[in-house]
């Protein structure tokens, strides 16, 4: 039985509590989820100081809808990162996933649901493929993926003659349009959703504790009984129905799936994947994920994104500033974590 907090500070010195909280505020002043929040606040007032169309409600729920697909890729991105791997095919997979289910509801009519479970388990497929390719020839997942990037989407291409399907399901298609309460897309609450269910994973299971544990030190783990290899599987096929989720999304969004839909070989979705779990935190190294970070930082990208369009900022700039955000977002990460280390705040 656990008391309150006050008989549990009883025999504690009111100095030693006072510097405990001010650890504890310090701490989580210096967190990147506050951090994010602050530059989401921030950047919202100078956007919308700039240009008052930033905060009309068209704008609010496209800033929603399109970071509800962002946010996925982040995802996606972030379950093989805290392994300490990469997967550079999240574009192809999320294409090759839609594509399938796109395929399902048009050529043999599928109903949409189904057909989502289709193109769900396309992306579960890929990504276990990378997992199992991974695991068996040792090489690291940056030179597996990068050759599967280009694999998965070139396959895609010769099956598909590189036609779109667009007879998709009007009932899927509605709900990627539908608006709630006038400003809010179902898109956002799916991937808040895919959120929680990734928070549960890592804080409350022993598969996410095994992941964190495997991406922390991949020998201890191994010494302690986990099977490295096979968690190393499953963090690719969980990418690969993430990266499945957001290709759908795009589906649903915009009444078609389209084989550019992320660009050549999947490489627009590169960047995103990134910015999100890195500016939320996650360790590339592996060891330590933050779902709220990334959700924070996938959607900071994509208000940035949004508000360079509103000022009429040129495609070539607005990948230059995010690819310099990027690299700012690494310099300061180890900035703040060389002080709260010398500071024993982790």
């Amino acid at each position: 039985m656990s008391g309150t907090g006050q008989e549990q500070s009883v025999g504690i010195p009111p100095a030693e509590q006072a510097s405990g909280a001010r650890l504890a505020t310090l701490r989580i002043l210096l967190s990147n989820e506050f951090g994010l929040l602050v530059l989401i606040v921030l950047f919202a007032i100078i956007f919308s100081t700039i240009s008052p169309a930033f905060l009309s409600k068209f704008s609010l729920y496209a800033l929603g809808r399109t970071s509800a697909v962002n946010i996925m890729i982040g995802f996606s991105m972030m379950v093989v990162i805290i392994t300490g791997g990469l997967n550079l095919s999240v574009g192809s997979i999320g294409v090759c996933a839609a594509m399938f289910g796109g395929l399902l509801m048009q050529a043999f009519a599928m109903p949409w649901p189904l057909a989502v479970c289709g193109g769900l388990a396309m992306g579960a497929a890929l990504g276990a493929l990378n997992g199992f390719i991974i695991v068996r020839s040792g090489l690291h997942s940056f030179i597996i993926t990068l050759a599967t990037m280009s694999i998965f989407f070139g396959v895609m291409i010769f099956l598909t003659r590189a036609e779109s399907y667009r007879d998709i399901s009007p009932a899927f298609t509605s709900f990627g349009r539908m608006k709630l309460v006038g400003i809010i897309s179902p898109l956002l609450l799916v991937s808040a959703l895919a959120g929680v269910l990734l928070s549960v994973l890592f804080r409350y299971t022993a598969l996410g504790r095994e992941m964190l544990a495997t991406g922390a030190n991949e020998r201890a783990a191994e010494l302690s009984g986990i099977r490295v290899n096979r968690i190393i599987t499953y963090c690719h096929l969980l990418s690969g129905v993430l990266a499945g989720v957001a290709g759908l999304m795009l589906v649903s969004r915009t009444g078609a799936a389209i084989p550019s839909m992320a660009g050549q070989l999947g490489q627009d979705w590169l960047l995103p994947a990134f910015l999100g779990p890195v500016l939320g935190g996650t360790l590339l190294t592996g060891g330590r994920v933050s779902v709220l970070g990334t959700f924070l930082g996938s959607f900071l990208v994509t208000m940035l994104t949004t508000g360079l369009l509103l000022m009429q900022v040129g495609a070539f700039w607005m990948q230059t500033y995010l690819g310099m955000l990027l690299l700012a977002a690494v310099l300061i990460d180890m900035v703040r974590r060389s002080y709260l280390t010398r500071r024993k705040l982790i």
